[in-house]
């Protein structure tokens, strides 16, 4: 190995671990931590709720929640401990972690009614996974109806020291996270069936509608620097189109995949989606707006609504006054895995082991989506455990939304767009999937179809198609990530190799508080 390759190296590894500290002192936590959730009021954009927050400490809570960290590999232990109080809002919950495959640990997903019970006030739950061959960017979340929307939300990454582009950019900590939600200001329960956003928050801070010019979330860059920025949808509904005023982005990787550099000026995410995206501070020093225009609420950037700061080092402490026209958006057809990019199967419509066709429709009637004509209710034993005490598959309940697939085989799954509430974003759990067609596109890729685990079917005249593999055992949910349609049945499950979930060995109750206790 020569000098120059080897100094070179070193570099790399330096700022890698120059990264991590970075990350460490803006207050980031895990990969073994306690997270509390409790409640406490907050006004992110001017109005004051309560809201159901994560903390490190029960002295630390905020919105969005502490971002989580690790390593490529690292095995996380994170201990929840239910302190929720307030009765207006659910005080039972369970995290997912989303994005995360749970390879041989399914029992860890975290979503209520199928691979856990909710976890009560006043006790707590270990989870332990781990980041087996996965980096990049994730999040995690309430999966307990439409708590989430209530503020239990935050932000994960996974450092790769060996990433593939890490040559591309100088800068990536927790600065460089940037998470879009919606904010509601009447409380999840009561909000009704699909309520409208009163705000969106950007790292936490925005403005609404009518309301005081609240303080907006300031993103702080040096000139002259290549900066990797985490986009992370957060949301419980909306989806934005995201832009940067006077800057381009280049994208190297989405939901947890990294993936050739596409140079695009707007970003079209949708609710559970994540980007990374290289940007180049080579502007002039000033203020630049930041840009999350969502699709139901208050669109537009009256009032600096909407919005956040681009602030260059030495530039005033000023709103901006930049404007933006955006001519080059990112296409999902554009997106290409960086490697093993085929889709799963032969390259021909056919070419898989199983084909499953998913309707979706709005009934008017019972106010309830259906998918294939069944309503997902949430069963009162979760999928897993009917699975570990021996139930059938054709017996496992919700009846009709449990479909079981067997192992190690390619399977495709169509989605017709245009039902009511569309587009839906679709996330699958335990894995990421092939999209082989994209909304807004009839063609077929099986080459090199992006690879993510969120995708939106677009509308009517859509059929978005995925293909992934079953070479994960467990009961994954695969669900509309607009919270309110999730808790309004738009949902199934898979059932995937029912015979290696069976002989399982999750770990017992006492056990995992055994370990929690080392964790307090």
């Amino acid at each position: 190995m020569g000098l120059p390759v080897l100094n070179y190296r070193l570099m790399l590894l330096l700022a890698s671990i120059l990264s991590q500290f970075a990350t460490l002192a803006l207050g980031a936590i895990g990969p073994v931590a306690t997270v509390h959730i409790m409640n406490q009021n907050i006004s992110p954009d001017g109005f004051s709720r309560s809201a159901v927050l994560a903390g490190a400490t029960p002295s630390t809570l905020s919105f969005p929640g502490p971002v989580i960290i690790g390593n490529k590999g690292s095995t996380f232990l994170l201990n929840v401990v239910d302190a929720l109080t307030d009765a207006t809002m659910l005080r039972t919950t369970s995290i997912h972690w989303h994005g995360f495959f749970q390879a041989g640990s399914a029992w860890a997903d975290g979503p209520a009614g199928v691979t856990q019970c909710p976890i009560a006030p006043g006790h707590s739950f270990l989870y332990k996974f781990q980041a087996k061959n996965q980096a990049g960017t994730f999040w995690y979340h309430s999966h307990h109806l439409s708590q989430y929307c209530d503020g239990l939300r935050g932000a994960m990454v996974v450092y790769d020291p060996a990433d593939p582009h890490r040559s591309l950019y100088d800068v990536d900590n927790e600065s460089t996270i940037i998470t879009l939600a919606d904010w509601y200001h009447v409380p999840a329960p009561s909000a009704g069936l699909v309520p409208t956003p009163d705000a969106t928050l950007i790292n936490g801070k925005g403005r609404y509608a009518g309301g005081p010019t609240a303080a907006l979330a300031v993103i702080s860059v040096t000139r002259n620097r290549r900066y990797r920025f985490r986009l992370v949808s957060i949301s419980c509904d909306p989806h934005y189109i995201f832009s940067i005023d006077g800057h381009t982005m280049t994208i190297i990787e989405v939901d947890g995949i990294n993936v050739q550099p596409l140079n695009v000026d707007s970003i079209e995410i949708f609710a559970g989606q994540r980007y990374s995206f290289v940007l180049n501070t080579n502007r002039p020093v000033a203020n630049y707006w930041v840009r999350a225009n969502p699709n139901v609420g208050t669109t537009g950037f009256v009032g600096g609504i909407n919005s956040a700061i681009l602030r260059y080092v030495g530039a005033p402490n000023a709103d901006p006054v930049s404007t933006q026209t955006n001519t080059n958006p990112m296409l999902e057809t554009n997106l290409h895995p960086l490697t093993n990019p085929a889709a799963p199967g032969l390259p021909t419509a056919t070419g898989v082991d199983v084909d499953i066709n998913l309707d979706i429709l709005f009934d008017f009637a019972s106010l309830k989506f259906k998918v294939n004509g069944v309503t997902f209710n949430e069963p009162s034993v979760p999928v897993l455990l009917q699975i570990l005490t021996g139930t059938p598959p054709a017996s496992l309940l919700p009846a009709g939304s449990v479909y079981a697939l067997p192992l190690n085989k390619n399977i495709q799954i169509s989605m017709p767009g245009g039902s009511t509430g569309s587009p839906h974003p679709i996330h699958l759990h335990g894995h990421a999937f092939s999209v082989v067609r994209s909304a807004g596109s009839s063609t077929y890729n099986y080459a090199n179809p992006v690879q993510r685990d969120v995708v939106s079917i677009g509308g009517a005249g859509d059929n978005v198609t995925i293909r992934f593999r079953t070479d994960n055992a467990g009961p994954w949910i695969m669900h509309c990530h607009i919270d309110w349609h999730l808790v309004l049945g738009l949902s199934v499950v898979f059932a995937e190799d029912v015979p290696t979930v069976a002989t399982s060995d999750p770990p017992s109750e006492e056990s995992s508080k055994a370990s929690a206790l080392t964790l307090r």
